[in-house]
């Protein structure tokens, strides 16, 4: 079976399902691609950073490692101190007797954090509509293709088991092709949705002790 014949026999709906997949592949393999390299990257600098921040002899040594890193982590850093000190300037005003320290920092950190993990859920959204709809896309190639084939062979009177095979098999390459489209983003989402989550956990107790870390004696090194 040659797929370039099913491409140029078939008519102009077969081709755009096929293009369609084609696109919807090729976009799938772009965001595998991205995003595991950016999670890699990632891991690598949040884990190094977090060592060096807990080592640390001052806040103004770790904001200063935090200025210089680009993980989750250090902007969760920047963002507390950028907090902590608009409290303070603030402390005597409107927003001072509003809230208490420990409610605005939570509500500082808890922004900051939904942003980091809005950002490490780009790219799912696609990866889950290509894995759902992609097998429903081939399918309908499938179908049309047979259709059109049952009609050509109705309209040449040539019903032989030969005659059938050919347009009804090169049909049916549709619905492996949405397979073959559908699987990938499948398993890349799961691993993405997985290792996400791991690494969300981290987050979240980094961005816990961060918080206890900023309402002790700790924040009073931060200018």
């Amino acid at each position: 079976m040659d797929l370039s014949l099913v491409l140029h026999s078939g008519d102009p709906v077969l081709q755009s399902v096929f293009a369609l997949l084609v696109v919807m592949s090729v976009v799938s393999w772009v965001v595998i691609a991205a995003r595991s390299r950016l999670l890699w990257v990632m891991k690598r600098h949040q884990q190094q950073f977090m060592n060096q921040f807990w080592d640390a002899n001052d806040w103004q040594v770790a904001l200063g490692l935090a200025a210089k890193n680009q993980s989750p982590a250090a902007k969760l850093a920047t963002s507390g101190a950028d907090g902590l000190r608009h409290y303070r300037a603030h402390e005597g005003s409107g927003l001072g007797k509003a809230v208490s320290l420990d409610d605005y920092l939570v509500r500082k950190l808890r922004t900051r954090l939904s942003q980091e993990t809005a950002q490490m859920e780009r790219g799912l959204t696609w990866l889950a509509t290509t894995g759902s709809v992609a097998p429903f896309i081939g399918l309908f190639g499938t179908v049309w293709g047979i259709y059109n084939a049952l009609v050509g062979i109705a309209a040449s009177g040539n019903a032989s088991l030969a005659t059938v095979a050919g347009p009804i098999g090169e049909a049916l390459v549709a619905t492996a092709a949405g397979l073959a489209v559908a699987i990938p983003a499948v398993v890349a989402y799961n691993a993405f949705v997985r290792a996400n989550r791991r690494f969300g956990q981290e987050l979240d107790g980094f961005t816990h002790d961060l918080h206890a870390q900023l309402l002790t004696e700790g924040g009073h090194g931060i200018r």
